[in-house]
């Protein structure tokens, strides 16, 4: 159905009741099908909010409406689209991911909502402005060139010397960044970009160039309430260089607290949070351990993705998902238990696979010598047999993901690198691309 205003609502699936307590979710894609069966569970339907008309082509294949009340699309104006909102008095506006984030800020601000503000929405969704943010706070941050023209940026990388990082200043998923390591190859990369449609199907804004950070990566997931924070996982990446990528993530290893870098993480992680006023909700940060200390490489005020909570809460007893329940619905207990102690139940990790082939998939011969290795808990396969599978170059191109958990580090370490060792040409039953 549609109001006057051309602004349209899609219809109630059956079967989902409309009667309780509702939580705004906007964009939800991803892992925020997950968040919303948690609200479910407790109490409350979720209405979807579509910040745009078009869904970009990544995101239609695996969303799945019928977890929603209602899906309410944005038309632009935002006080009509909290006006359709008010219908459904919701206690919450959540962003389900990265492209939801400004949105979510504005609908939550509008309606009086618990919710982090608008005053810097454009930081937090932002990648050269989260790094400016940070700086001003007086955080270390990475060294960094908003680019205007190639002659500028190879001016500042021969400046700046070493390898650096090109990339658009907003994206997802790893989407066209670029690790260059001579003038020449950054300004070949914001040639590209520049010109780019990124994932969300918008052409790319802008572009910056930021030194290359030597050290360790790691992820740190946090939920916030009125300003206090929570880690809920940690996980350090391990990464290789293939098919022409460099540092392409191929697995995650939960860290404890008992690791001494966890505090350093959760030190730097809350005073990242801080400059960029991330009071409410879920976020998302990696960062990089360098010889000079810790530095951000990126937040996103929303879950973190790739179905990681499902491994986290094997390790740690909870995860971004429940916590996020906990805080919109029960703050003071959330606040309650903001120090509790971070439980190590197990250790988890998850593998992403890197195809080194393409073709149309007939299988994968080997997922059965995966699946029977000791730390194995579940696997998310992306591309089917019978699909088309394409060489690994980013996240959207990857063809599956494996979760593994056990009370044993080793254990996990050993079938981490198990599954690298299998994920090669022989991992993957390809016939000849059509076009190939």
């Amino acid at each position: 159905m549609s109001d006057r205003r051309g602004l349209s609502v899609h219809d109630r699936p059956t079967g989902v009741r409309t009667d309780r307590p509702t939580v705004a979710v906007v964009d939800g894609f991803g892992s925020a099908s997950r968040l919303t069966q948690a609200f479910q569970a407790a109490g409350h339907d979720c209405v979807r909010v579509q910040s745009a008309v078009d869904i970009p082509e990544y995101y239609r294949r695996e969303l799945d409406l019928s977890r929603y009340a209602a899906n309410i699309v944005h038309h632009g104006d935002v006080s009509a689209t909290v006006g359709l909102l008010a219908a459904y008095r919701p206690r919450a506006v959540i962003a389900g991911s990265e492209q939801g984030v400004e949105l979510a800020d504005a609908l939550g601000a509008a309606a009086g909502l618990p919710g982090n503000g608008t005053a810097l929405s454009y930081a937090r969704r932002t990648k050269d402005a989260q790094i400016a943010t940070i700086a001003a706070a007086g955080l270390p941050a990475t060294r960094q060139l908003p680019v205007r023209d190639a002659d500028q940026l190879a001016a500042w990388h021969r400046k700046v010397g070493g390898r650096v990082v090109v990339k658009p200043i907003r994206s997802a998923r790893n989407d066209g960044v670029h690790i260059c390591d001579t003038p020449a190859e950054s300004v070949a990369a914001y040639l590209r970009i520049r010109s780019a449609v990124n994932d969300f199907g918008h052409r790319n804004e802008g572009v910056v160039a930021q030194e290359y950070l030597t050290g360790t990566e790691f992820v740190v997931n946090t939920v916030s309430w009125r300003g206090r924070h929570r880690v809920t996982d940690t996980w350090r990446y391990s990464k290789i260089d293939i098919n022409g990528v460099r540092d392409r993530i191929i697995g995650i290893r939960s860290v404890p607290p008992t690791e001494a870098c966890w505090t350093v993480l959760r030190r730097y992680a809350f005073a990242v949070l801080d400059a960029l006023d991330i009071r409410y909700g879920p976020a998302h940060l990696e960062i990089i351990i360098t010889g000079a200390g810790p530095r951000l490489v990126e937040v996103g005020a929303r879950l973190c993705g790739s179905d990681v909570a499902r491994y986290a809460v094997l390790a740690t007893g909870e995860s971004q998902i429940d916590r996020t329940v906990q805080a919109y619905l029960d703050g003071d207990r959330f606040l309650a238990e903001i120090d509790a102690p971070y439980r190590c139940d197990a250790h988890a990790a998850m593998a992403f696979l890197v195809a080194p082939v393409e073709g149309r998939l007939k299988g994968y011969p080997l997922l059965d010598q995966v699946e029977r290795l000791d730390s194995y808990r579940g696997r998310s396969v992306r591309v089917q047999p019978g699909e088309l599978l394409r060489r690994t170059v980013d996240d959207s191109s990857e063809p599956l993901a494996v979760g593994l958990a056990h009370a044993d580090a080793a254990t996990v370490e050993k079938d981490l690198n198990t599954i690298c060792y299998l994920d090669g040409p022989g991992f993957y039953e390809v016939e000849e691309d059509d076009n190939g």
